[in-house]
């Protein structure tokens, strides 16, 4: 499948990485829905990529706000072929910390947006992806989650993130043996240490500091990398059930 011919809807599309990957798609001639909670700036990114894109509001740990914003976005691009899991939040925090235990109200709420909320897009999507005309290979679509190397290397004060995160891991790959038989295939990205809104609001000593960590290149990743990764799953039908680091071989200590 090719990205010339994408029907896509991006979580967390806005900004950082799912921006990134909506411009490598309207830049290809796709068509792409940006699903954002931000109104302002959904609907800014969304004007700056053109005609072929547009925005719709969601919250994706609602179901129902999930289920609204896929029906409009197949509605508007008439269907949808790929789906691109990047909205997420990375609230941190001892299970124990000096003021006592953390709050489990927090945990949830990462839980919440990160795995949840994939789940819930991933499940609408393709309920709309069955109806695709399958092409020579069968394919009828393609769903990205994106975990994080936190998955795997969870520092201290992640455990909600990292438990978010590995569990977009392991819901991959049970959901791309149950949406093989729709010629449906379902991959993860796990990216390192990239330059998101969040680490480029840091000082610039500490953005170097954290690309110094990397083993090769020693650098943040760019958000164009990950639109790279996405671009090469989506077109290559073998890809399937897989966790793709894109992390310059950094391995995260504990702190």
């Amino acid at each position: 499948m090719q990205l010339a011919t994408a029907k896509a809807v991006i979580t967390g599309g806005a900004s950082g990485l799912g921006f990134a990957t909506a411009q490598r798609v309207t830049g290809a001639g796709g068509q792409v829905v940006l699903l954002d909670i931000n109104e302002d700036q959904g609907a800014s990114s969304a004007a700056s990529l053109g005609d072929r894109a547009a925005f719709c509001q969601v919250d994706v740990a609602d179901e129902s706000s999930v289920q609204t914003a896929v029906r409009k976005a197949a509605e508007l691009m008439g269907g949808i072929t790929l789906a691109v899991n990047c909205a997420g939040i990375a609230t941190a925090g001892r299970a124990l910390g000096r003021e006592g235990p953390w709050p489990s109200a927090y945990f949830n709420k990462v839980i919440q947006v990160n795995l949840v909320g994939s789940f819930n897009v991933s499940k609408e999507v393709a309920a709309i992806m069955v109806n695709n005309e399958p092409n020579e290979d069968g394919e009828r679509g393609v769903i990205i989650s994106t975990a994080s190397i936190a998955a795997f290397e969870g520092q201290i004060g992640q455990a909600a993130y990292s438990a978010s995160k590995g569990g977009v891991v392991g819901m991959m790959l049970p959901l791309a043996r149950e949406f093989a038989q729709f010629g449906i295939r379902v991959n993860t990205i796990a990216p390192g240490v990239f330059l998101t809104p969040m680490v480029a609001g840091m000082p610039e000593e500490v953005q170097v500091s954290l690309g110094k960590q990397v083993p090769f290149p020693p650098r943040l990743g760019r958000p164009e990398e990950y639109a790279d990764t996405v671009q090469f799953i989506y077109g290559t039908a073998m890809v399937n059930g897989e966790t793709i680091r894109v992390d310059g071989a950094i391995r995260m200590q504990p702190k």
